[in-house]
């Protein structure tokens, strides 16, 4: 199937695709739990993904010390962003198709690793669980809402396997002082959020009246491209379709939403208990089409009243200048130093740093991104709060750590599918409204939108390619 496949094409088979995610999957019957592993033991990890963000991903569990690498997997094993970690461990066995890698290596792999781009998660993980192997997987869970739902079907069913979404700030210090500052009531009663990613990380810069997919290019001699595309519905190669430029399109990545929405609004979601929205409103798309993500997005999230909490509007604001109202005292605003750079190079300075504003009945808050502790604004209340605020913890264990530790019964992870995935299903519903262009109203009991079928059609995503329709059976 070449370039010009188009949204009207899969959605007549969407519902193909619905059908078969009720029927029972052969991958998820009869398979052994993970193994036990000692405490002096470590942990068997096979990283899928070892390139660009996959790399940094493999480093970083290294240096806990807890793991033993057994397999190294990526689509393009000669590819320059790939060196590095292969020079780092020349001896550990290489393979170009994950589920080779499973047939050959699987009864020595405890865990995997996901770092690969999003559309990619979703097949990747469900074999995985499958086959009881322990899953980290990067944010956001999958490209569409109902892989992110078999994926939480899928974890729930398998319960002694262990998973973790890779928002590493979950593990840091905005964690634990955010649960403590909700438990002593000093966050209450917050109404509004105003998250923002405004730096030029950006992926792309084309013409928002493009017509058509790019042209094909010649396949690199080095990547597996069939493979690359996964379950998705077929492309021709394109320079600009890999290498990050993934992200930009609506077929293959989630936009500036999808990348930054977990390392802003994770901790917000999860102990504010905000679940699901009931409305998704895109109040500005500058730069939309039906092809990639718009320049510019504000997105319009509504959360009904929880228990004791009120309803709670989250606005969404991306673009160079698209900026939230800046409240009073605000201050300079923060850029938290563990951000892992673009492979374009260093991170380039913004007129604001990605982050989020956070509006109770009596306090306001400003925060960064990932781990970064919120601040009390103005300073003047900050001061006046400053003996009342109670002593966070400290974590006891980094992302990583925290993930490998629960592969050994140490600890339990602090963002497992079953809380990663109601937040991943929070920018879903963001990038349907982003596509579509149209307010979106959504049943949070049934998970389902109501006021338009297209929409609701793109809850599913098109069918899957033919090979891959087994991965879509819980």
């Amino acid at each position: 199937m070449n370039n010009e496949y188009s949204r009207r094409s899969f959605l007549k088979k969407a519902m193909l695709a619905s059908a078969a995610a009720a029927t029972p999957g052969i991958l998820m019957a009869g398979q052994r739990g993970p193994r036990r592993i000692g405490p002096n033991d470590k942990v068997n990890l096979a990283c899928i993904g070892i390139g660009n963000r996959g790399g940094e991903i493999t480093e970083a569990f290294a240096k806990t010390g807890l793991a033993n690498f057994v397999a190294f997997c990526d689509v393009d094993m000669g590819a320059p962003h790939t060196q590095k970690i292969l020079k780092q461990f020349p001896d550990v066995p290489r393979f170009q198709d994950f589920r080779e890698m499973f047939d050959k290596m699987g009864n020595k792999i405890d865990a995997v690793t996901v770092g690969v781009p999003d559309f990619s998660h979703f097949p990747i993980t469900m074999m995985a669980i499958g086959l009881g192997k322990h899953v980290y997987c990067e944010k956001p869970m999958a490209r569409t809402f109902n892989e992110v739902e078999l994926m939480m079907k899928a974890a729930a069913k398998h319960p002694k396997v262990v998973t973790q979404m890779g928002n590493q700030g979950h593990s840091d210090a905005n964690y634990f002082q955010f649960k403590t500052w909700v438990d002593a009531g000093i966050i209450k009663d917050v109404t509004r959020i105003d998250a923002h990613m405004n730096s030029p990380r950006r992926w792309h810069g084309w013409d928002p009246n493009i017509k058509s997919f790019p042209a094909a290019e010649p396949v690199p001699s080095t990547l597996d491209w069939n493979v690359w595309q996964m379950a998705t519905q077929g492309h021709t190669y394109n320079k600009d379709f890999v290498n990050g430029q993934w992200r930009c399109w609506f077929d293959f990545g989630m936009g500036a939403l999808g990348d930054w929405g977990a390392h802003i609004l994770d901790t917000a979601h999860q102990f504010l208990d905000l679940g699901l929205p009931y409305e998704v409103d895109p109040l500005k798309l500058d730069g939309h089409n039906n092809f990639f993500y718009p320049m510019s997005t504000t997105l319009s999230f509504k959360f009904p009243e929880r228990k004791n909490m009120p309803a709670v509007e989250v606005k969404w604001y991306d673009g160079l200048d698209n900026l939230p109202p800046i409240p009073a005292g605000y201050g300079v605003s923060g850029l938290d130093p563990n951000i892992p750079p673009p492979s374009t190079g260093a991170i380039k300075p913004a007129k604001l740093n990605p982050g989020k504003i956070i509006y109770g009945k009596d306090l306001t808050f400003k925060g960064a991104s990932h781990g970064s502790t919120l601040s009390i604004i103005p300073e003047e209340k900050a001061k006046e709060m400053a003996s009342k605020l109670p002593e966070v913890p400290k974590s006891p264990s980094n992302h990583f750590a925290n993930f490998l530790k629960a592969c050994k019964g140490e600890e339990k992870t602090r963002s497992p599918f079953s809380i990663a995935g109601p937040l991943s299903q929070v920018f879903c519903l963001g990038v349907l409204a982003q596509w579509t262009g149209e307010k979106i109203q959504f049943d949070r009991t049934k998970k389902i939108i109501t006021n338009n079928k297209h929409a609701n059609e793109l809850l599913i995503g098109p069918p899957p390619r033919k090979g891959w329709e087994q991965y879509y059976k819980v």
